[in-house]
């Protein structure tokens, strides 16, 4: 009986195929919009929110005003704890959740399957949004959990477009530009516009915001699933990349061990700042006297953010992987020095509020942004790992956003009495040493174990 010849799988048609066949320049510039898009409009569905304060009002509408002529926050429940505060818990913790699930659901979701679960998603976040607006105020932290709840898997779910490709880290900048502008500026559309512009209620400001951005979310989604896969060049420089069994993923952490531990240690601390900083920058800029100011977080953010991202594309030009983990490592624990620096200047008088938030920021995301893939990609391209770098990231987010919840718990019951802005200063000071620490240790370990993996 004659041998068949094998059949070559088929080529991608359309759009997928004419990316292809395209240079590599076009396939990242394409992949790079296409993940900006994405994650900016998922931003939309958290973010808003921030830009709420839940004031007490007197019968009139008057601010009420304490004896220190402060601004007196509505509590939740008659507790000494803040509505806003609950809120932001309760999206956080939903969020957090989210991460951990995630460690699963995006590590081992199939590729056809990740537009639908991605627009399902948001679907779910939308209509959690709108239940805040409806509720009443005791029972809204409900819906900001539910509203968490989904969004944690959205990174993870647009990392697994990107990941294991030569220029995994210039795609990755692009998805990384999205949050870094897109917290800020969703913030203003929602205050600025919404509220302010539109007359929108408090209450249902976040929603409407959102849903500005759901047709251009659907549009990234569609975007994201043309971009073809990894070549045979990207497989040899990067690993393959899989769906990643639970197996697997125990390995993983087995072979970095202890190094990876302290690794999510030190994300615990950044996490807890940037959310921290995230959530309650309006009433921080209110506190140094910014708080009318117009695009005042968009001022703060872009600049630092933009610079940020050009230098830290630049570490797809290092092909050692054992190389680039040492000059990840690097920016991050600079980026948690100088969080320290900038706080240190502030309480010594030599820079204004608004400098400290500016290089808060630059700090923050030289330390953050490599985190959310570019660490954790080329700690499986050394290793050689068949699996997906979405694993170690939504893990990672789950300690970091369990740190966030704490944080504000701390806050309110042990540091009641001082305001946000005293308390962000003070914080910063101890992550930045804390970070510096872990990151100087846990990367002498886990330099060391970036090698292949026999049997993997």
């Amino acid at each position: 009986m004659p041998v068949e010849s094998p059949v070559a799988p088929p080529r991608p048609g359309g759009l997928s195929g004419l990316l292809a066949r395209a240079p590599l320049a076009v396939v990242v510039a394409f992949s790079m919009v296409a993940a900006f898009v994405t994650y900016f409009c998922m931003y939309s569905f958290r973010k808003p929110f921030d830009a709420t304060e839940f004031n007490s009002r007197a019968a009139d509408g008057a601010l009420v005003l304490n004896d220190q002529g402060k601004v007196m926050p509505v509590k939740f429940a008659g507790t000494p704890v803040d509505l806003k505060t609950m809120c932001v818990i309760a999206q956080v913790i939903g969020y957090c959740l989210s991460k951990y699930l995630g460690t699963r659901v995006c590590s081992e979701v199939k590729a056809r399957y990740r537009g639908y679960l991605l627009v399902g998603l948001i679907l779910w976040a939308a209509a959690a949004l709108a239940l805040f607006g409806v509720l009443p105020p005791n029972l809204k932290p409900l819906a900001m959990f539910l509203n968490g709840l989904p969004l944690g898997m959205v990174w993870g779910l647009c990392v697994r477009y990107l990941e294991g490709r030569r220029a995994t880290e210039l795609m990755i900048a692009g998805l990384s530009c999205s949050y870094v502008v897109a917290g800020a500026m969703t913030r203003d559309v929602g205050r600025d516009v919404v509220m302010k512009q539109w007359g929108v209620a408090e209450e249902f400001m976040p929603v409407a915001t959102g849903l500005l951005f759901l047709l251009p979310f659907a549009l990234g989604v569609w975007l994201l699933g043309r971009i073809p896969a990894p070549t045979a060049a990207d497989t040899a420089a990067r690993g393959e990349r899989t769906e990643m069994s639970r197996t697997a993923r125990w390995a993983f952490l087995r072979h970095y061990g202890l190094g990876f531990g302290l690794l999510l240690a030190a994300y615990f601390f950044l996490t807890m700042f940037r959310d921290f900083r995230d959530h309650y920058g309006k009433e921080v800029f209110r506190a140094l006297g910014y708080g009318d100011g117009k695009a005042i977080f968009t001022q703060t953010e872009w600049p630092a953010g933009f610079s940020v991202l050009a230098a830290l594309a630049c570490l797809f030009l290092i092909r050692r992987h054992q190389a680039a983990l040492v000059a990840v490592y690097a920016v991050i624990a600079a980026g948690f020095a100088l969080v320290g620096v900038a706080a240190a200047l502030y309480l010594a008088g030599v820079i204004d509020g608004f400098w400290m938030m500016l290089l808060f920021a630059v700090g923050l995301y030289l330390a953050y942004v490599p985190y959310g893939a570019m660490l954790f990609e080329r700690m499986m391209a050394a290793s050689r790992f068949a699996g997906t770098a979405a694993f170690a990231i939504q893990l990672a987010d789950g300690v970091g956003y369990t740190g966030s919840v704490i944080i504000q718990l701390l806050r309110d019951f042990a540091f009641g009495e001082f305001d946000r802005l005293w308390f962000v200063v003070r914080l910063g000071l101890v992550v930045s040493v804390a970070g510096v620490l872990l990151m100087t240790a846990s990367g002498i370990l886990c330099v060391r174990r970036a090698k292949p993996v026999e049997g993997v």
